[in-house]
């Protein structure tokens, strides 16, 4: 039968024996350096315990670290402290693995757009001919015209040609560096219908009404040029209401629709031509959307026709390029 052990020493309490044969303890005598730190058992103060052990994480002196006095716990160990770290970085690695999942969907999300439609369609950009070739004895007439002089007036039904023509003079042009900007122009008249007011800027406004004008910059420049030249204002919208007391220079003017400008309106926008600059207007007096008697186009016309430096041309149905049942309508009508 053993004796009964007394709980007198700390070694005693720890259960140690010190006294024995095992490499790096030896037996201690009274004066000699107390036990290390890491053998000392923990005190206790007022019902807490107190852990001397040094902070593993920052590496600084000893932070006293408070447990509850029921149920001691030690500080985890080292190894315990590497696999709390490994899997704190580990949680973080994923975190960042996970962001450029989360900022791609991010990217995919649809918002529905501010002004609701775009006159130029996002479509790939389609080739043409380079040049132009007239298609009857009076687009060639139209178009040695523009070429020749730098006011022009071209008068005849639907279908002729005279917005694209006028269009792609300016590109060529434009390519060239004759000019320096192309400026369209055209009144915004409803055709028999009150569409009220059009919400958005000034260039929003007008789109509704400059899409003949739009599809033919776009067949001749193609859709990404054509952003390109209206963001950087070489291709500009005019509106007829904003013309007045403007000098264009070293532009070329397109003024479609013209048979819906009165008389004031048309000598206004005549005046506007500066140096280096072409003007091409465009109109059939029979299609007007104004009172009986509110055109100034064919009366304009009439009374330019005798001046020599300026170019009157008037396009039969005869040149209509359209399909071959318009020519037939406007005889018939």
């Amino acid at each position: 039968m053993q004796p009964a052990r007394h709980h007198g020493t700390p070694n005693e309490a720890l259960g140690l024996d010190l006294a024995s044969d095992s490499p790096g303890f030896a037996p201690r005598s009274f004066g000699e350096s107390p036990l290390p730190a890491f053998l000392s058992p923990p005190s206790r103060l007022e019902g807490v315990v107190v852990s001397p052990t040094p902070n593993s994480h920052e590496g600084g002196p000893a932070d006293p670290v408070e447990y509850p006095a029921s149920g001691t716990r030690r500080r985890g160990s080292l190894s315990e402290n590497n696999f709390q770290e490994q899997k704190h970085q580990m949680g973080k690695r994923s975190a960042r693995f996970k962001k450029p999942s989360r900022d791609s969907n991010e990217e995919f999300q649809l918002h529905a757009l501010p002004t609701g439609w775009d006159p130029i369609e996002e479509r790939r950009d389609q080739s043409f001919i380079r040049h132009v070739k007239p298609r009857s004895d009076g687009q060639q007439l139209l178009m040695e015209a523009i070429d020749s002089q730098a006011l022009t007036l071209a008068l005849g039904p639907a279908g002729t040609g005279k917005t694209y023509l006028a269009i792609a003079a300016a590109v060529k042009a434009l390519d060239e560096g004759r000019i320096d900007r192309i400026v369209l122009s055209r009144p915004a008249i409803e055709a028999g219908e009150a569409l009220g007011y059009l919400p958005g800027t000034m260039e929003e406004k007008m789109a509704p009404y400059l899409r003949p004008l739009y599809d033919a910059l776009a067949d001749r420049l193609g859709g990404k040029r054509l952003r390109q030249y209206m963001a950087d204002g070489t291709i500009e919208i005019a509106p007829i209401a904003y013309m007045r007391g403007r000098t264009l220079n070293n532009a070329f003017v397109v003024i479609d629709e013209a048979q819906n400008c009165t008389y004031v309106q048309i000598k206004m926008l005549l005046t506007r031509l500066g140096w280096h600059s072409t003007m091409v207007i465009t109109g059939d007096p029979d299609q007007t959307d104004l009172l009986p008697g509110m055109s100034g186009l064919a009366d304009i016309a009439n009374k330019l026709s005798t001046l020599s430096d300026i170019a009157v041309v008037k396009l039969t149905k005869v040149d209509v390029v359209r399909h071959p049942l318009v020519a037939c309508m406007l005889a018939a009508l």
